[in-house]
């Protein structure tokens, strides 16, 4: 993040480096960084192959369990409770995001987009952005940079502009009448690079003192500087949060959890499995 902060007419850019891991919010930060609201993009291929092959698999034991063998009732006791884990727990997990009528709690995803909206608010400005993560950043950045960029301010003056502005008060003065007999504002050409150059080391030597650099940082407050920053991101933020809308909120959690979801189909069924194996040996 790049900060300008004005000072005695001064610009000073300070960058602003966030050392956290964004893995968490790999999904969320798009919708705040773009100028537009993205569209979010999720691939539920391998959540719905692990539901799929964790469901035919289950299945295959229930025929298996018809056969004329010494395990029969093992076998379609597992399938039988495998399918069912499996099933169950894929329709828990769609439940979560789609709304099924007649069943209370589903699609509590969507339904419960406020206070996601808040969650990640609170996140965002109460665990990055905080006042002092803030102003500790802006402490090492004071301390890795110069007061003032000499260099970049001196180049950036227009000094042909200075000496126009010098060339026409001598003009204006007493001295003007005698300038003009000697060929007037021509006959000052000459002294424009002199001028130039000692211009630029007068800034330079000016900028680089003691008292200006004093001056500059004595007037420079990272606490308010921090509260400006704070109330920008709370800004942005607040104006993408306000953007998103129900379907948005679904697809982003989706996007972040649906492919890890898919394990507990795979999990249900095994763990059916398991259950419906001990069962079978129950008098």
């Amino acid at each position: 993040m790049e900060w300008c902060e004005t000072h005695s007419g001064v610009c000073r850019e300070i960058t602003i480096r966030i050392p956290v891991s964004w893995s968490s919010m790999s999904s969320i930060l798009p919708f705040f960084l773009s100028s537009s609201s993205p569209s979010v993009h999720f691939s539920s291929s391998s959540f719905m192959n692990k539901s799929l092959l964790t469901t035919i698999i289950s299945a295959v034991f229930i025929p298996l369990g018809f056969l004329d063998t010494p395990i029969r009732e093992q076998l379609l006791s597992i399938g039988l409770f495998a399918v069912s884990g499996a099933i169950t727990n894929w329709l828990a997990v769609y439940m979560l995001f789609e709304k099924v009528p007649g069943l209370y709690g589903s699609g509590v995803i969507p339904s419960r987009f406020e206070d996601f909206k808040s969650g990640i608010r609170n996140l965002i400005m109460g665990q990055f952005f905080t006042r002092e993560n803030i102003e500790r950043m802006l402490e090492e950045e004071f301390q890795s940079q110069p007061a003032i960029n000499t260099e970049k301010i001196v180049n950036n003056i227009n000094y042909d502009q200075v000496f126009q502005s010098i060339v026409e008060v001598i003009l204006a003065s007493k001295y003007g009448g005698m300038l003009r007999m000697i060929g007037g504002e021509k006959a000052l050409e000459p002294l424009k690079e002199p001028v130039e150059e000692k211009m630029r080391v007068t800034v330079a030597e000016i900028l680089d003192s003691d008292v200006v650099k004093s001056t500059i940082e004595a007037s420079v407050h990272p606490d308010k500087m921090a509260e400006d920053i704070m109330q920008k991101i709370e800004s942005i933020v607040t104006l993408r949060l306000n953007e998103l809308t129900p379907q948005k909120v679904k697809e982003i959690i989706q996007e972040m959890i649906r492919e890890h979801l898919g394990w507990l189909v795979v999990w249900g069924g095994v763990f059916g499995g398991v259950i419906g194996l001990a069962c079978s040996f129950l008098p």
